[in-house]
């Protein structure tokens, strides 16, 4: 019992199975193109974490140890550190030497208290001298 097919073959199916027949096609289609879709957005959002993380995993590694350089903020940062330690090591000087300007303040006010000092004394000295001589 061959049967044979040709264009003039008729084919009795029920409505309600052609319907279901369709209907289950067109939701497979639905679910396979979104499952596509949903695979290539994840794709999509590796490709951009790998693009993100790779740099910084360099920074991390390179910039401690030196090999990525200095920032421009490290650079100014760094400047600024040079100038104030040269600031520094003048103050200390200054200090060392006593050339500070409180301790210059300091010396002048000693000097100046030490020859109000002697010029009473030298006053005080006189004025005994000269009360007993005209005794």
């Amino acid at each position: 019992m061959a049967t044979k097919l040709s264009e003039n073959t008729e084919l009795a199916m029920p409505i309600r199975n052609l319907i279901g027949l369709v209907t289950a096609a067109t939701v497979g289609t639905w679910a396979y193109f979104s499952l596509v879709e949903r695979l290539n957005s994840i794709d999509n959002k590796i490709i951009l974490i790998e693009a993100s993380v790779t740099p910084n995993t360099e920074f991390r590694i390179q910039f401690p140890r030196g090999t990525l350089g200095l920032t421009a903020s490290d650079q100014e940062q760094n400047l600024l550190i040079e100038h104030l330690s040269g600031q520094f090591e003048k103050l200390q000087e200054q200090a060392d030497s006593g050339k500070l300007p409180h301790d210059q303040q300091q010396a002048l006010t000693i000097s100046f208290l030490t020859k109000r000092i002697v010029n009473i004394e030298r006053q005080l000295e006189e004025f005994r001298n000269g009360k007993n001589s005209g005794n």
